[in-house]
């Protein structure tokens, strides 16, 4: 589709916003509507640019390369995902820095209720999200050995999930969400959200449809499990009803005990097919390619595969243990969350073993380091979850600092670590560039970060436990020894360490991005034998 055409499109819409903001039945959709106004303007802008001009402006924003691949649009999701890393990074920080300093809650729009879920929404969805994309569809190109199906469809997938992310970000500083668990954008922000990933899913089932590679390997599996199921989870749990078309609010469809399973069987999957199964292709595609060995064991791949897809669906109840929900449920859910820890642990010495007869690469390459640690913490993290599902440890745990343990050990060393390698993977290769600018700098990403991981997640694992055993004290004559206020007074210590380990992980990750702008600019560092980028 031509530029121009594309510019028409964008300017359509734009005025529809725009239009929208004027007939808005309260002030939370009309403010929506003109942030989406002021993006699809820009939007039209930039394409009528690029209509009439030519270089680079073109290259940016949707010109296909000349090459065998469409590299282009993967690009733009790299550097994406890099920035949205650091900035949701950043934004975690904040919300460390609020939980150890109240005062700086500063109301109404940068309270802890606002921002922690801006944190949490941009580092699973605009960071992991845009990571997700952008390396299935490399992964998909090559390994099909077709371009991608749908022509600039594509680079309509990658700005529409900008918008997304855009929409729902202004969406949580402003309070316009559902106001459920999950505090999820409201009902029109889905519905766009919606459309974006059925492109998505068209763009990538198209080219495996007409792929020139009659096998397709077992990373795809991955990743079309993860579009797929994300797309169910999303469109079932935010089934609602508006209370007016052009206003804000909307009702669920669910209430009660079953709105909460239906938000848990959605939170656990998003975790099981969005952080779990999407992050799996790309470990088994960058870390072979990495390490320049071959996947341990395929036919482990595709048991790993079944198993995880099959047993994963079922876990979500394990998040209710002793509420209003069904004592069976309960059981079921903790029966298959101990049944996951036998694939996940599969997936993980497949991962693992891959370097066999290579492990020598660990001492001389930094980008392989990273990826193994990733899959170290992918095993740790689905051994404690199990083991937190169990009833008994789960009266210990459950809303204790131990969950937020767990949850960022697992976020932060296997799903940051594994897309850090990607990134320094794809970056040389995408921009034709010998090796990385530095891998000294690397080797200061992996420790910063690591350091980083280990600082917060053993406070947070000592804080919770200290919770735990605090909530659970009585007296002799039955009362509770502690009150709320002497737990909370109790660890603030261990909140301070955790923001020492955030911005230490923050620090790895803007030393990332300086490296990755200056591999783009094409700086010249001491160069290594490790640095060098084997052909594809």
């Amino acid at each position: 589709m031509k530029f121009g055409m594309q510019a028409i499109i964008v300017g359509f819409f734009a005025f529809l916003a725009l239009l929208g903001a004027g007939f808005a039945a309260d002030a939370a959709f009309r403010a929506h509507a003109y942030v989406l106004f002021l993006l699809l303007a820009t939007g039209t802008i930039f394409l009528l640019k690029a209509e009439v001009g030519e270089g680079r402006t073109v290259s940016i924003f949707g010109a296909s390369d000349d090459g065998p691949y469409d590299d282009g649009v993967i690009r733009a999701g790299v550097i994406a995902t890099a920035f949205w890393g650091v900035v949701g990074f950043l934004v975690g920080v904040v919300v460390a820095a609020q939980l150890a300093f109240p005062h700086l809650n500063f109301e109404p729009w940068l309270n802890f209720g606002r921002v922690r879920p801006l944190h949490t929404s941009a580092v699973i969805f605009a960071f992991g999200g845009n990571a997700l994309i952008a390396t299935s569809f490399y992964v998909v190109q090559r390994t099909s050995r077709a371009r991608l199906f749908g022509g600039s469809l594509a680079w309509w997938v990658f700005w529409g999930y900008q918008i997304f992310i855009a929409l729902a970000a202004t969406g949580y500083l402003l309070g316009i969400t559902e106001g459920r668990e999950y505090a999820e954008p409201e009902w029109y922000v889905d519905l766009f959200l919606t459309v974006v990933w059925v492109a998505y899913l068209v763009v990538y089932l198209g080219t495996i449809l007409k792929r020139n590679e009659p096998h397709i390997y077992v990373a795809n599996w991955f990743y079309l499990a993860f579009i797929v199921t994300v797309a169910l989870l999303h469109v079932v749990n935010n089934l609602s009803v508006p209370v007016s078309f052009l206003g804000a609010k909307s009702y669920s469809v669910f209430s009660g005990v079953q709105d909460a399973l239906t938000q848990w069987w959605y939170g656990h999957n998003a975790v099981g097919f969005f952080l779990t199964a999407g992050f799996l292709g790309m470990m088994y595609y960058f870390v072979p390619k990495q390490a320049n060995r071959p996947v341990y064991s395929y036919r482990l791949s595709i048991i790993h595969f079944w198993s995880l897809i099959f047993l994963y669906i079922w876990a979500g109840p394990h998040h209710l243990h002793y509420t209003a929900l069904p004592d069976w449920a309960q059981t079921l859910g903790m029966v298959f969350s101990i049944m996951l820890w036998m694939p996940s642990w599969g997936g993980m010495i497949n991962g693992l073993m891959t370097l066999s007869g290579a492990w020598d690469k660990l001492r001389t390459d930094p980008v392989i380091r990273m990826m193994i640690l990733a899959v170290a913490f992918y095993g740790m993290s689905t051994f404690e979850g199990p083991m937190m599902s169990i009833k008994t440890v789960n009266s210990l745990s459950h809303y204790t600092d131990w969950t937020i343990g767990h949850v960022h050990s697992g976020a932060l060393g296997w799903n940051g670590m594994i897309t850090f390698g990607a990134l320094y993977y794809l970056f040389p290769r995408l921009w034709n560039r010998d090796g990385l600018y530095s891998l000294r700098l690397v080797s200061w990403h992996f420790w910063l970060a690591t350091i980083g991981i280990v600082i917060y997640a053993a406070s947070m694992w000592v804080s919770g436990i200290t919770q735990g055993l605090m909530w659970r004290e009585f007296d002799a004559q039955g009362y509770l020894v502690y009150s709320f206020a002497e737990t909370v007074a109790a660890l603030h210590p261990y909140y301070l360490m955790r923001l020492v380990g955030g911005l230490l992980y923050l620090s790895g990750a803007l030393v990332m991005a300086y490296n990755l702008a200056q591999t783009v600019r094409g700086a010249k560092s001491v160069p290594t034998a490790a640095g060098v980028v084997a052909a594809e």
